[in-house]
């Protein structure tokens, strides 16, 4: 009985001990399947939120692509070019067209005639390419360029042989604070300040934009007097503009560039200019070293616009040092214009100018030199006035095709001859045409 119940016992000790230790089991692996449940719902909760970030940023990639749709434009303003613009980024590829058919007198020694298709009679054809990039973190300021050509239509030709960007090529910056401020091939300054009045066909106002005078033809030798050591445009030129209310104010310079000689090849120019709306006036002053003489000029005019006419007049002051034998030269110019602009597609100009000259310089033939040309191999001059009446009218299909026609009549008087009118001391010319802007 005693050994029954010893063995009894010892199998109720057993039996607690394994079901002791089959608890413990149970809760340690119930432990690590809570710890398990634990950590997957943790996972999937990171999952989830991996998902919402995908989402999002999904989203934002949407918005930003719509934003920058809306933001990147190209446009096309009726005669203004094809305009690229993307955030603080503008480009703009623009150009003109002009065809000429003309006719005039003494187109050569024997006096004959000449019927043909001509060099454009109004601003010449070109095309061009310029922009601008706003800079970040600054007040306003963006960097600037443009780059200019132009051709002749009748051949296809450079104006300029081999120089593929003859009209402007030249890179900057602009803000309201600073003004304009450029370097490069540009108008000079003189040109901008005085072609609100040097003919009728730009602009009643002086502006920070690039224009001059429009005319390609015989009077457009008044544009000379505003020039440089290298024409009526500069190269090498520093040019600043600035609005300051209805003034605009400008300087500009064209750096020589010869070794050891700081001044031959340099032009310096000051202009002011008064934008009143319906009065505007302005004006420049203007000096360069031309192969070491010195040229100089000074100007004053401006228009007013009452109704339909506008008026122009303009006065024009020149001196040039030439070779001591045959010593210096004295110019006096006038111009008067007026254009009327009637209700309808057409407007109408009307023009006369003269250029008085003392002791012109001329070439090897015997033409009058233009101001600010190298006088320095002359050896004879000649003094008198060179007049020339001019009218036009235009027929404005839209903003972008125009007709014309145009007509001049040149005369010269004492010993003074111009190389247009191969000897003769007049010619007459007209023109019928067809410009398109694109």
């Amino acid at each position: 009985m005693k050994k029954k119940l010893m063995a009894m016992a010892i199998l109720g000790v057993l039996a607690g001990s394994v079901q002791a230790q089959s608890v413990q089991d149970l809760q340690q692996a119930l432990a690590q399947a809570q710890k398990a449940a634990a950590d997957a719902q943790k996972a999937a909760q990171q999952a989830q939120d991996a998902l919402a970030q995908i989402q999002q940023a999904t989203v934002a990639a949407k918005e930003a692509v719509e934003v920058s749709k809306k933001s990147a434009t190209v446009s096309q303003p009726a005669g203004e070019g094809l305009v690229y613009k993307s955030g603080g980024d503008t480009v703009r590829l623009y150009g003109l067209i002009d065809l000429s058919l003309s006719s005039k007198s003494n187109a050569d020694k024997a006096g004959n005639s000449q019927k043909d298709m001509s060099v454009a009679w109004f601003s010449g054809n070109r095309w061009g390419i310029e922009g601008e990039h706003a800079l970040k973190d600054t007040d306003g300021l963006k960097a600037i360029f443009k780059l200019e050509s132009e051709y002749e239509l009748p051949t296809g030709s450079m104006d300029t042989p081999g120089v593929l960007f003859n009209r402007d090529a030249w890179l900057g910056v602009q803000s309201d604070s600073l003004g304009k401020l450029t370097f490069g091939r540009q108008n000079t300054l003189a040109r901008e300040f005085s072609k609100i009045y040097g003919d009728p066909y730009g602009t009643a106002a002086v502006t920070l934009d690039e224009g001059g005078y429009s005319n390609n033809n015989d009077f457009k030798q008044l544009i000379f007097y505003s020039g440089s050591a290298t024409g009526t445009r500069y190269d090498k030129g520093i040019v600043w503009k600035k609005e300051f209310g209805n003034i605009v104010a400008g300087v500009g310079y064209q750096v020589g560039g010869i070794p050891g000689d700081t001044t031959t090849g340099t032009t310096k120019s000051l202009g002011l200019a008064y934008n009143g709306g319906d009065v505007n006036v302005s004006g420049f002053y203007n000096s360069a070293n031309v192969n070491g003489y010195t040229h100089s000029s000074y100007s004053i005019g401006g228009n007013y616009q009452f109704g339909m006419m506008r008026l122009n007049a303009g006065y024009i002051s020149y001196k040039a040092d030439q070779p001591l034998a045959i010593g210096n030269r004295s110019d006096k110019a006038y111009t008067l214009s007026a254009k009327f602009t009637p209700a309808g597609n057409f407007d109408y100009e009307l023009g006369w100018q003269t250029m008085n000259a003392e002791n012109a310089a001329v070439n090897g033939s015997g033409y009058v030199l233009n101001a600010y040309a190298n006088t320095g191999n002359a050896t004879k001059t000649a003094t008198g006035k060179r007049k020339t009446w001019y009218g036009s009218a235009f027929y404005h299909f839209d903003k972008r095709t125009e007709l014309y026609f145009a007509l001049d009549r040149l005369n010269t008087d004492g010993t003074y001859l111009a190389s247009q009118a191969n000897g003769f001391n007049s010619q007459n010319e007209y023109a019928v045409g067809m410009r398109f802007k694109f």
